[in-house]
């Protein structure tokens, strides 16, 4: 993205001017060209290279498949539209328009984003309940019970985005300094990265709502199945498409913050298509099951809290369990596949140990509000997306109003998530750098003041905790006496 003329919270982070480095034929080249620096070493297993192939070639195979499906459910629909219940020029402008105006906000917000990076982070948390909610009324105003119970759905994830965003308010300076910090330099080229993959996101959205649109012609139980497994598809290659670029440009973001050298986005995008898609397959299929199952095991303890010791003791173990899962896959290995050319598992481990292994450092991370961001940010896209199209909708024909909003919002999220995705992958990356140097004088004391700020926090809980279990013993001492 275009470089910002100035930043305060940045201005610290790279102390010598960048040196350009040619680009390297390959990730061999790329490690042997960074002199005689030590870094981990890398020994590809068989059963390593085995999964990377197959699901790389699983990948390439659905894409093939898909492609197929989505023209043979096109031309079919086409052809039966006239002999039953379906307007094809009433369902598909709507839905293409809307996919149209999800890139058109996502590139919208890059440039928000870009100007004000500390206001967009702060008004994506309030922005996104409030579109959020008026996607709901809009179902609710369709008329239809089912409408109604959608847009009721709707309606509480938007007040439950609202509440959080009041319980994180306190973490909003810090992650608008870790974010600034870490876009302040984007890699030369990023914004062509961004760019081309919001293009070619929309453009594959597109191509898979004519398919979707063919399906839904005829509403057999086998077009409801192929529908199903279109937006899978759509899913899988949205979230490839999304780790291509954490991948690509943290890879030369990390080059930056680690060492001092400028890495050509568009040099490490080539690389990373061409040798690690197979790493971001897996990846991009472990990540958002492990990510779904350890914020379900967050929210159990949150509420558990240390109320019920059967409650509590279940909680313990759940945490233990989402700490074992966090060091088999987690976003932050996507820098070690581009930087070592590592398996993702591997990857993976590789970087919670060494966030473990700096005091404070995990805990920080997992404070950060930089994923809640990027999630907002996909949501406000999604709701835009939906709004367009539900009103065109309701408007000319309301029994396509549900089904069309829904494919809108889903389309819409992943689009904004795919142009968000280059922030996340600087995030990532300075997080990383810090953690294999942290006494690097490239970095500046943003993390260490936060470590030391929470642990400040850790004690004063602890410590109102112990007042309060002597407290409730005292009152039960007083109580066992008195009888």
């Amino acid at each position: 993205m275009p470089t910002r003329t100035s930043n305060s919270h940045a201005s610290r982070v790279q102390i010598q001017e960048p040196r350009t480095i040619s680009p390297p034929s390959s990730p061999i080249a790329f490690k042997e060209q960074q002199d005689s620096r030590p870094h981990p070493g890398t020994h590809q297993t068989i059963a390593g290279k085995f999964f990377r192939n197959l699901f790389k070639g699983l990948f390439l195979s659905q894409l093939t498949l898909i492609s197929l499906l989505v023209i043979v459910l096109t031309i079919r629909g086409l052809i039966l539209a006239t002999s039953h219940h379906f307007h094809p020029k009433k369902w598909y402008p709507p839905l293409l328009a809307s996919v149209a105006v999800s890139g058109v906000a996502s590139l919208a917000w890059q440039c928000i984003f870009i100007y004000n990076p500390s206001r967009a982070v702060k008004a994506t948390f309030w922005l996104s309940p409030i579109l959020t909610c008026s996607v709901g009324i809009l179902l609710v105003l369709i008329g239809s019970a089912v409408d109604a119970g959608i847009g009721a759905v709707f309606v509480v994830f938007a007040i439950t985005q609202s509440l959080y965003g009041c319980w994180i308010t306190p973490r909003f300076e810090y992650t608008d300094k870790i974010i600034s910090l870490s876009t302040a330099f984007p890699p030369a080229r990023t914004r062509e990265v961004v760019f081309l993959s919001i293009v070619v996101s929309v453009v594959y959205s597109g191509f898979l709502v004519t398919g979707i649109g063919g399906a839904t012609s005829t509403r057999t139980n086998l077009d409801l199945l192929f529908i199903c497994v279109v937006l899978i598809s759509l899913a899988w290659t949205m979230q490839v498409l999304k780790n291509v670029q954490h991948v690509a440009i943290s890879r030369a973001r990390f080059v930056n913050f680690a060492h001092g050298e400028d890495k050509d986005a568009w040099n490490a995008l080539h690389i990373t298509v061409k040798h690690l898609i197979g790493s971001i397959c897996i990846g991009s299929t472990l990540v958002p099951i492990i990510v779904f199952i350890r914020g379900s095991i967050r929210s159990v303890n949150l509420m558990s809290g240390n109320s019920d010791e059967v409650m509590y003791s279940g909680a313990d173990c759940f945490s233990s369990i989402a700490n074992k899962l966090i060091t088999v896959g987690n976003r932050w290995g996507f820098v070690h596949v581009g930087t070592y050319d590592k398996g993702f598992i591997e990857a993976s481990s590789d970087t919670w140990k060494k966030f473990r292994s700096t005091s404070g450092l995990e805990k920080v991370i997992d404070s950060d509000l930089t994923s809640s961001f990027c999630f907002f940010s996909g949501v406000s896209v999604g709701a835009v997306s939906s709004l367009t199209t539900g009103i065109w909708m309701l408007l000319i024909h309301k029994d396509y109003a549900l089904e069309v909003t829904l494919y809108a919002f889903i389309i819409g999220y992943f689009v904004g998530r795919v142009g968000l995705a280059w922030v996340q992958a600087c995030v990532l990356a300075y997080y990383v750098a810090y953690s294999e140097d942290p006494e690097s004088m490239r970095f500046d004391s943003t993390i260490p003041q936060r470590i030391q700020r929470l642990q400040m926090l850790s004690a004063h809980r602890d410590n109102r905790d112990q007042l309060e279990v002597g407290r409730e013993r005292d009152q039960e001492d007083s109580y066992n006496n008195y009888c």
